[in-house]
């Protein structure tokens, strides 16, 4: 039975919901693809307005606005959607700097490990009104990578070098994975041990020479594929006939070059279990 007391206490609720609402951002520009998938994991699609040109998941971000990509974006076409958040991922272009001289609203991220991952979602789960959410993603997140890591533990560590960058059809200008990358962190959560694990640097050059030293056991390469869309399956057996020249690599002697071209490698977001999982595949196929 409808009382006026419940109609009172449903126009109080409605009213306090209302007011929540209206104090949370509702225009969001994303300027790094990881923040969209964020974003979007976090059930916010339907408040982004603007995303990089990068950003392709899940598929209906390609429908939005796009406003250049992470390193120069169009700060004319960010500051015309009228958004009230912009959210960008800590980089050398001063980024939100220069969109706050604008007077806009920005929140700016470090997702440069696991740890820092997971700061980043509480983040923009607290600047979007949806914390709970975000704790959820948290703990979802965390709980599968501890699982892909306890698979792991009891196997022997399998040396691995990620290849980010390489001159095309060649094995030099090669950029690899260094410690102050996330990925370095997926690599170790897997069952793997970074043999480039002393650079300091996020993504060190190095030369061939030294991966000829350090005798990876594994090597993934991504090198001239970091634009993902339309790597045929004949580009990726190419990039294997290269290191194949090298036999005196243990990863190539035993036949595990793996080249890869997917966003989950370089993407700092909710896919990053995908890339744990697969990376455990690719070590240690026995714990599939």
């Amino acid at each position: 039975m409808i009382t006026r007391r419940s109609i009172a206490l449903w126009i109080i609720a409605a009213a306090l919901a209302a007011r929540q609402a209206y104090g949370q951002p509702q225009r969001i520009v994303s300027t790094v693809p990881s923040v969209t998938e964020l974003l979007y994991a976090l059930g916010l699609g339907d408040r982004v307005v603007g995303v990089t040109r990068f950003c392709r998941f899940p598929p209906e971000a390609q429908k939005k606005t796009k406003i250049g990509d992470y390193i120069n974006p169009n700060i004319e076409a960010i500051a015309a959607l009228k958004p009230d958040l912009v959210i960008v991922q800590t980089n050398p272009a001063r980024l939100a700097e220069r969109l706050g001289a604008l007077h806009l609203h920005v929140l700016e991220v470090n997702q440069e490990s696991i740890a820092a991952l997971y700061n980043s979602i509480r983040e923009v789960g607290d600047a979007t009104g949806v914390p709970a959410r975000a704790t959820q993603l948290i703990n979802s997140i965390r709980n599968r990578l501890e699982e892909i890591r306890a698979r792991a533990a009891p196997l022997r560590r399998t040396r691995v070098m990620f290849v980010v960058g390489r001159s095309p059809n060649r094995l030099d200008g090669l950029i690899v994975v260094g410690k102050a990358s996330y990925l370095s962190d997926v690599i170790q959560i897997a069952g793997g041990e970074n043999v480039f694990q002393d650079a300091m640097a996020a993504y060190p050059a190095v030369s061939l020479e030294e991966v000829i030293a350090r005798n990876p056991e594994v090597i993934i390469d991504m090198g001239d594929m970091s634009d993902t869309v339309a790597v045929s399956e004949e580009h990726k057996r190419s990039v294997i006939a290269l290191w194949q020249r090298l036999p005196v690599i243990t990863a190539v002697k035993q036949h595990h070059v793996f080249a890869v071209a997917s966003d989950i490698y370089v993407m700092p977001g909710p896919r990053v279990v995908n890339a744990a999982q697969s990376f455990l595949e690719m070590f240690h196929p026995e714990a599939k």
